[in-house]
């Protein structure tokens, strides 16, 4: 039975927060990410599990051993893969701002293979493509990312799937509303 997009778990007045909430909501506020928006929304419900993957998804977002732009294509493809529409409107402006070609992003929206990614970007998407799809990697897939980014960079990588992949559950299953950002939502 399909939900009935109605925000099951809406944000809440910043008044309605107990202290805990308070306390973790403006972590994320004052933190890299500024406000308390997508995830963070149903999550603030749960506010040791919102601290718990507010810390993962810093460093995975910001940090990571793969760098920024391939972080961001990792969550596109992550997201396309969830259908998940509230990472896609934040994200999707980010990978081109992070050097991401959009007719790369507008394919992935489109789920059809980007052309002409560059070689690391390759990596990246098939490597993503498999873990999600095939919930496995193929050795030459596998040898192909760990030459280019280490295993440092592979952890990383698969790290920033399941974060992701997370994200997109609670997102879904809450029926999230997708932000007004203006970024076309990603075809059925």
């Amino acid at each position: 039975m399909a939900g009935s997009d109605i925000d099951r778990l809406p944000a809440l007045p910043l008044d309605q927060l107990d202290q805990q909430q308070r306390t973790a909501a403006q972590a994320i506020i004052d933190g890299p990410r500024g406000a308390l928006y997508g995830p963070f929304v149903p999550l603030i419900r749960s506010p040791e599990l919102m601290e718990t993957a507010q810390r993962m998804g810093e460093y995975l977002r910001y940090r990571s051993a793969i760098g920024t732009r391939l972080s961001e294509l990792a969550i596109l493809v992550t997201a396309r893969q969830w259908d998940q529409q509230v990472e896609w409107a934040i994200h999707a402006p980010l990978a081109v701002q992070n050097g991401i070609a959009q007719a790369a992003v507008d394919a992935i929206a489109e789920r059809r293979v980007p052309l002409a990614l560059k070689d690391d970007e390759q990596a990246v998407h098939d490597f993503c493509i498999e873990l999600q799809q095939n919930k496995r990697i193929s050795d030459a897939t596998y040898a192909r990312a760990l030459a280019l980014f280490g295993e440092h960079g592979v952890v990383d990588l698969m790290g920033i799937n399941g974060y992701y992949t997370f994200l997109a559950m609670v997102m879904n299953g809450a029926q999230t509303a997708v932000p007004a950002l203006g970024v076309p939502p990603m075809p059925a």
